[in-house]
């Protein structure tokens, strides 16, 4: 099966955080997009009250996190006439993505369709099912469609940050619609807008009022530092999400019920995002102003939380300079052949951390 596979990319890596993490201070690791402020008090006392939990959970979810996600999508997204049958919990996207190909029965012969500047896994997922990953440049319509049974949306971006418009949405969902391909949207950091406000495939000025053949993916892991919490979930055709529940049920894919009731509780509150999203403007305005003065153009970045850089040089050697000033970002060619001159900036490091960077960039 491994065969398959590409090679990991991160292990690439590896030489050049140990040339960062030798600098005088330590490394500055922006290469990894991983949350590093705490987990809201809310959220960690929601976990706390639900540690008794002797029981199995159910693939489903508790009804709690069932409405939660609900009326979640229905504040943030404006979906309108969502039931709990229209929702499914997932033990984290990535899990998601990876075997999705898989639970739908995809195989030899068909095809996916991913951006061409993508987070891996979109790729790894095709080639696991045993079907052909095909590339896309945010305009479906380009495609051929013949074989073609999944298609994957990811607005706004990883790596580049760019938010689909609307209109764009509305284009991919109908040709999507009238070829009878399923349609996915990794909206996972659609709270994250900066520039650019996301909008979701479950809008209904994108989707017309039904969630036919359309299924949005979120995470709790950046709005709301729970990463290590793996909860995730999947929203849109009722139809694709009860195919999907009676596969994961005898797979055992269940999300642990304590960390439902943490995510059930992350999604009825607001508040902390907000002060999360503070934490990461100040941080995202810190870093890209370095990187401008030092030199870097800043492409997209309108939304997510990465700064999409390059001084137009193959990638590389971008990540070796900037590796000997103690500072690690992750290589655009990770995200496709059409990044190879780009790096990715995450600003998901602390408030420490993101000073040393900018000092080190000023050097």
């Amino acid at each position: 099966m491994s065969e398959r596979l590409p090679v990991f990319p991160w292990d690439r890596l590896e030489p050049y955080k140990a040339t960062a993490s030798a600098y005088p201070d330590g490394i500055v690791d922006l290469s990894v997009g991983t949350p590093v402020d705490p987990v809201p008090a809310l959220v960690r006392q929601a976990l706390v009250d639900a540690a008794d939990s002797p029981g199995y959970p159910t693939v489903w979810g508790t009804p709690a996190y069932r409405e939660g996600i609900v009326g979640w999508c229905e504040r943030r997204l404006g979906a309108r006439g969502l039931t709990d049958r229209n929702v499914l919990p997932v033990v984290g996207s990535k899990e998601l993505v990876a075997w999705l190909p898989t639970q739908l029965g995809l195989g030899p012969g068909d095809r996916v369709a991913h951006p061409r500047l993508a987070y891996p896994t979109y790729e790894v997922g095709a080639r696991l099912s045993g079907a052909e990953p095909v590339v896309h440049d945010d305009r479906p319509g380009d495609l051929d469609p013949r074989g073609m049974r999944l298609l994957w949306l990811n607005s706004p971006s990883n790596p580049t940050g760019k938010v689909l418009s609307a209109a764009e949405l509305r284009a991919a969902v109908e040709w999507a619609r009238a070829h009878e391909v399923l349609l996915v949207s990794d909206e996972c950091y659609l709270e994250l807008g900066w520039e650019a406000e996301a909008v979701s495939v479950l809008h209904p000025d994108v989707c017309g009022g039904t969630y036919e053949g359309i299924v949005a993916v979120h995470s709790l892991s950046k709005r709301s530092n729970m990463a290590g919490y793996r909860a995730a979930f999947l929203a849109g055709d009722a139809d694709v999400l009860g195919e999907l529940l009676a596969i994961r049920k005898h797979g055992g894919m269940m999300t642990p019920a304590p960390v439902q009731a943490a995510a059930a509780a992350a999604l009825e509150d607001d508040a902390h995002v907000a002060e999360q999203r503070g934490r990461y403007a100040a941080r995202r305005t810190a870093l890209r102003e370095a990187l401008t003065a030092a030199g870097f153009r800043i492409e997209h970045s309108e939304a997510s939380l990465y700064l999409w850089a390059t001084r137009d040089e193959p990638c590389w050697d971008t990540v070796g300079a900037l590796a000997e000033r103690g500072v690690l970002v992750a290589p655009g060619d990770f995200y496709g052949a059409a990044g190879e001159r780009f790096v990715r900036v995450a600003f998901t490091a602390t408030d420490e951390r993101v000073r040393a960077a900018v000092a080190r960039l000023g050097g």
